[in-house]
């Protein structure tokens, strides 16, 4: 099994290794799961701004977007409500979920074509000005 995880909270430069474990070991891809934590509520309650961070990111990381983003805004439960994402890639998908009571990103980005977590990370806590993050990486079989 070809697992890597990585917990950190602090923002260091690319991890060229993670892109190199997937193309050495030919894996199907790269999935990433990203937290970000005490982000500024006005953006991450801005449809708008969110259809942005995608365009942007996707650019950053060089993913065609494959139709619209969709951006949805529900949660009946207070703990839950927020907006939630998906924007189909290519070569598979971004999705997010914006939780309005913590002010924290749920940001899971899988692609079979190899991409930096590290560069996610970096570009999506500073977009939505997060003070710290966790990222999980795990190379998909």
């Amino acid at each position: 099994m070809s697992v890597q995880t990585i917990i950190d909270n602090s923002i260091p430069g690319p991890n060229h290794d993670i892109v190199q474990a997937a193309i050495d070991r030919k894996v199907w891809g790269i999935a990433s799961s990203i937290d970000i934590y005490d982000c500024d509520p006005d953006i991450i309650r801005n449809a708008e701004i969110i259809r942005q961070f995608v365009v942007e990111l996707c650019d950053l990381i060089e993913m065609k977007r494959f139709g619209e983003t969709q951006v949805v805004h529900f949660g009946e439960d207070e703990r839950v409500a927020g907006y939630s994402m998906v924007q189909l890639i290519e070569t598979s998908l971004i999705s997010a979920h914006f939780a309005n009571l913590t002010n924290t990103v749920y940001l899971d980005v899988f692609s079979c074509k190899p991409y930096d977590p590290e560069i996610v990370r970096t570009f999506s806590q500073a977009f939505f000005e997060g003070t710290h993050s966790a990222l999980n990486v795990t190379l998909r079989q």
